[in-house]
């Protein structure tokens, strides 16, 4: 009895531990399938070092001001609200949005050129959302912008999916097509026989394996277009997380996991084909854990610490992923503390901007980019190719490091603050006594003494009198 007492107390002694390591996050408590592949392996090095990138959300719905595809959506959600009581007639409205839409003021190289001087790396494009219309020349569907019943298809830029992707290239951008599994207009996804009472597939796929395979290779078709007839592709985004496998769903995500039917779309013929015609090709398959999901997508919000996997939180400048007139922009601060907070976690940071109906951006939009610009022109070396070191934050500092060893000292100006404090203490970060501090943008040397563990940074003076920059400053610790 005594030694079974005793081997018990190990056994709990042991779990506690197991348990604390889990809570202080030093142990995934999910398995993460790592990539093998060697060029996506490399192809991920890059986007981890890449950090800030910029996506778009941009079809017919943009002339009405409403959200992207969730208004046709018939579950009683708050982003799924429409104008009209009758859905019947709201739909065929909205899917006539086609006929209207005309955005003659598009203009890639402007969007491109405000993006490379905010310091975005790579842009994700939304080419098809779950409504299914399609801002590329796909021969897949007639519900797409070059086609003969929308009025843009004449334009000699109708393509837009191609014509962003070629601008944003010549500023050298990575390439990131967004594209809904799901397709709320395909007859071979919400079938015209049943009703549509939620975001899923409406009839049964086991008992109509026919109707489902043609989905499944008008899928897989319209994704070998983006992937041959668009240039170099760097990342595949799919989007619609309810389009899975039933083996995959879990506690996380069953609450809008909700179909009876599996819809298992082939994933891995899927990424064969998209691979063999872009190598080292990095796949999202959002929230379906596995070995397509090579980087996960925290959605409007940040992670509380480092994930010890690639990610990438995607959020709004403004309140709403699509176009809405009058929205509220997130202030420049803001925006630029959110990157930072990001990136001294380990994560990169997608900005999404969504134009209007004539494609043309917010000036909002435009102003915030500037700014973000401004402020990366001195300090961008603490945000690009680095990697997150404990203790990430402390009051209102965040870090960063560099495979060379330095270590950045972001300080996140307070919302009365417009120039740096007299001194910073940092209480986990000190150099070595042949160490030094400097000021990024900057010219006048850093004095610095340790206390105790840390050290006390005295701010030049002329950072003080005039600052390098707004919202954030930078120190770079060389020990």
């Amino acid at each position: 009895m005594v030694r079974n007492a005793k081997v018990s107390i190990m056994i709990i002694l042991i779990l506690s531990w197991i348990s604390f390591v889990c809570l202080a996050g030093k142990l995934p408590t999910e398995k993460i399938e790592k990539e093998t592949d060697p060029q996506v392996v490399k192809h991920l090095e890059w986007f981890q070092g890449a950090k800030f990138g910029l996506m778009m959300h941009w079809g017919p719905y943009s002339q009405w001001g409403v959200v992207e595809s969730w208004s046709i959506c018939s579950e009683d959600e708050p982003w799924c609200r429409r104008n009209m009581d009758d859905y019947i007639e709201y739909k065929k409205k909205y899917e006539a949005l086609k006929e209207t839409f005309n955005p003659v003021k598009f203009n890639p190289e402007k969007w491109a050129k405000a993006a490379e001087h905010a310091g975005m790396k790579y842009v994700v494009v939304t080419t098809k959302h779950h409504d299914g219309f399609c801002m590329f020349d796909t021969q897949q569907t007639d519900y797409r912008i070059t086609d003969p019943g929308c009025p843009f298809h004449t334009h000699p830029r109708a393509n837009v999916t191609k014509e962003i992707f070629e601008a944003f290239r010549e500023q050298e951008f990575g390439i990131g097509a967004y594209f809904s599994k799901p397709d709320w207009h395909s007859e071979f996804y919400w079938w015209p026989y049943f009703a549509t009472p939620d975001r899923n597939v409406n009839y049964d796929t086991k008992k109509y394996p026919e109707r489902w395979q043609r989905f499944c290779d008008f899928t897989f078709d319209q994704i070998e277009e983006l992937m041959t007839g668009y240039g170099k592709v760097d990342i595949l985004w799919l989007d619609g997380g309810w389009v899975r496998p039933k083996s995959t769903i879990d506690d996380k995500v069953k609450s809008w996991c909700r179909s009876p039917y599996e819809q298992d779309i082939n994933m891995p013929r899927i990424a064969s084909m998209a691979r063999r015609h872009q190598p080292g090709l990095i796949i999202v398959d959002r929230t379906v854990t596995g070995r397509y999901e090579n980087y996960r997508t925290p959605e409007q919000h940040v992670p509380t610490e480092p994930l010890d996997f690639p990610w990438e939180t995607c959020m709004t400048m403004a309140t709403s992923w699509s176009y809405r007139p009058n929205d509220n922009y997130k202030p420049a601060r803001q925006l630029i503390h959110l990157l930072v907070d990001i990136v001294a976690k380990g994560g990169n940071f997608l900005l999404n901007i969504g134009p209007d109906a004539s494609g043309e951006w917010a000036a909002e939009a435009y102003d915030r980019l500037e700014k973000i610009g401004n402020w990366m022109k001195v300090n961008g070396e603490a945000i690009y190719e680095t990697r997150p070191i404990p203790p990430y934050k402390e009051t209102r500092v965040c870090f960063t490091s560099k495979k060379d060893g330095a270590v950045y000292v972001v300080y996140l100006a307070a919302p009365d603050e417009v120039k740096p404090p007299s001194k910073v203490m940092l209480y986990s970060h000190c150099p070595s006594k042949e160490g030094r501090i400097r000021m990024l943008g900057v010219k006048e040397p850093v004095k610095w003494e340790p206390v105790g563990k840390g050290v006390l940074i005295h701010v030049p003076e002329t950072a003080q009198k005039k600052p390098p920059c707004e919202h954030a400053w930078v120190f770079r610790i060389d020990s």
